[in-house]
């Protein structure tokens, strides 16, 4: 659907210590974070988190923590995490969020790397730091977010926080041009590449995203992506407090259904990923029950019809049962961190939920481009964010080509590696990597990533993405990965390595009374890619597939590290 809507008023600001401040004036004691785990510190109101940083900033301070000092932060999603991050930007602190899920030498790298000369953990990460601590000469100050009393050279942010009070002359001034944040988007040991982020890069994010879907006090949004990256951490936690919504911590990604229902949620914020598992499971139901199947297709059409006409609540009243499932008050899903199936955001738009896609990266704080409520298409990254140029470098006859970006949201560069940050701007344009085009109503679409494009033999661009889509859609594939492969002519061929849907198989076999053997299995999958191939032209077919032991290795976001996955002979 396009339409052309005006874009939503939104607050002013000009760094994160304006946004709490203000928030916390305007919003006082309503709640802005609750944390449904069993943690130290359970829920909070604007207020509240507003003297918690006070008193947290001012401890610091007293410790002998400076202004500028870089401070490392890393545990599971929670409200000392946000706290922290919070502290950091209004007491004039550079933040590192580390990804809790990186290994131990990743961990321990990025520390080194960052400089960081405190960090804050929880409970988990103790014995890493306590074995580790000789090692990490930079790093001063150890403090842990669960204990109670400050042992063994390590601080209880409990009691630091209990120390002080919430009063405060004035805090310390903000440039929002300068550095505030630095993420690794790499913990490899000669790897890590650190990606600087101001005050101003974070706000002005904020701000243009919030123009154009619009998030009210009432909202209610549900934290399952790890906040340490930027996608979760500036919609997810961010955004709800800019806009005077409340943020709301999973318990784990197991209770997410749970959760939604507990908190009442309105806002979710997931990755492709979580979608395509519960459009799976949706539509697993309805095909499984007779009644069901045969009335769910004729209702959608006839919801489709009373919507055209103006009833915009037809379909969350005639699938009431299944909204109730999801809490009843899901207003909006929101997909990032990778392209999701139009199929899936069609599919649970049919059945009452509205489903709208970004697309972003680290290096823009993040989002580039974003799909609106009332203007959008499933198969397109969205529309430009305001305040953000972007241009396709070099179009080809069909006007594809790089993605390059210019705009108050694109990072500073690469910390403390200027080779690596002169290579990823050309002329002040940020280059992404990206290749995309534009369609004839401005929407910005993806075709894939440049190091992952495979040149056909007759010399054509193949997205591995665009097939993957497509194949992944089969219920017996989990998923896929695309890639180019050498045949014996030395030829590039498209080549694709399966994980398969275990889950699938056994349904099979027990329906059809079949063993699952390797045959079984490698006559299924065979066809799934003919079917695949049947839906491209020729230069984009499968020409050989691999079944896969084991899952690929992926981002925090669900994406296939394929920088790891070996070619198979």
């Amino acid at each position: 659907m396009v339409k052309e809507y005006p874009r939503y008023v939104v607050p002013s600001i000009t760094s994160i210590q304006d946004m709490l401040l203000r928030s916390a004036k305007v919003y006082g004691d309503k709640l802005a974070l609750e944390d449904l785990a069993d943690n130290p510190i359970s829920r909070v109101s604007y207020k509240q988190l507003h003297d918690y940083v006070i008193r947290f900033g001012k401890s610091l301070f007293e410790i002998g923590i400076k202004e500028r000092d870089h401070i490392a932060v890393i545990s599971e999603n929670r409200i000392q995490w946000s706290m922290t991050y919070f502290t950091s930007m209004c007491f004039n602190m550079i933040i590192i969020p580390i990804d809790k899920n990186l290994n131990h030498n990743e961990i321990l790298n990025i520390i080194h790397e960052s400089e960081a000369k405190a960090i804050v953990f929880s409970d988990g990460f103790e014995p890493l730091m306590k074995e580790k601590r000789d090692s990490l000469l930079n790093l001063k100050y150890y403090i842990n977010m669960d204990s109670k009393e400050h042992k063994d050279g390590i601080l209880s942010m409990t009691k630091m926080i209990e120390k002080q009070s919430a009063s405060i002359e004035r805090l310390p001034f903000i440039n929002p041009d300068i550095m505030a944040e630095i993420i690794f988007t790499s913990g490899s040991l000669g790897r890590a590449k650190g990606v600087m982020l101001t005050q101003k890069n974070i706000a002005s994010n904020l701000m243009a995203m919030t123009s154009m879907i619009q998030i009210i006090p009432e909202d209610r949004f549900l934290s399952v992506l790890p906040i340490h990256h930027k996608y979760e951490c500036t919609c997810g936690l961010l955004c709800p407090l800019y806009a005077g919504a409340s943020a709301h911590y999973a318990r784990s990604l197991k209770t997410v259904v749970d959760d939604l229902q507990k908190v009442k949620a309105t806002i979710l914020l997931g990755v492709p990923l979580l979608y395509d598992k519960m459009f799976k499971k949706i539509y697993k139901g309805i095909q499984e029950d007779k009644l069901k199947s045969v009335i769910v297709p004729p209702l959608i059409s006839l919801t489709n019809i009373f919507e055209s006409f103006g009833w915009k609540s037809s379909k969350k009243l005639i699938f009431k049962e299944l909204h109730h499932k999801f809490g009843g008050h899901i207003r909006l899903f929101i997909a990032g961190g990778a392209a999701p199936d139009p199929k899936v955001a069609k599919g649970l738009r049919e059945l009452g939920f509205n489903f709208v896609q970004g697309y972003g990266l680290t290096e823009t704080s993040p989002i580039v481009a974003l799909n609106r409520l009332y203007s959008f298409k499933d198969n397109a990254a969205g529309l430009p964010l305001p305040g953000l140029d972007i241009k396709i470098n070099n179009p080809n006859e069909a006007g594809i080509g790089e993605i390059y970006i210019k705009g108050s949201s694109v990072m500073l560069g690469y910390y403390k590696n200027q080779k690596l940050t002169d290579e990823a701007f050309d002329d002040g344009w940020f280059k992404t990597g990206d290749i995309g085009f534009f369609d004839d109503d401005g929407f910005l679409h993806i075709n894939g990533r440049q190091k992952n494009v495979i040149i056909s033999k007759s010399g054509e661009n193949v997205f591995p993405e665009e097939i993957e889509d497509i194949l992944n859609r089969n219920p017996f594939v989990q998923e896929s990965m695309v890639y180019g492969e050498q045949d014996e002519k030395h030829t590039e061929i498209i080549a694709v390595q399966i994980v398969t849907d275990a889950e699938a198989f056994i349904e099979y076999s027990e329906k059809n009374k079949v063993k699952i053997t390797p045959e079984l299995v490698n006559d299924i999958i065979s066809e799934a890619v003919k079917e695949t191939n049947k839906e491209l032209p020729a230069f984009k077919q499968i020409r050989k597939f691999y079944v896969r032991d084991s899952e690929f290795e992926k981002t925090t976001t669900q994406k296939i590290k394929r920088y790891l996955v070996k070619n198979v002979h």
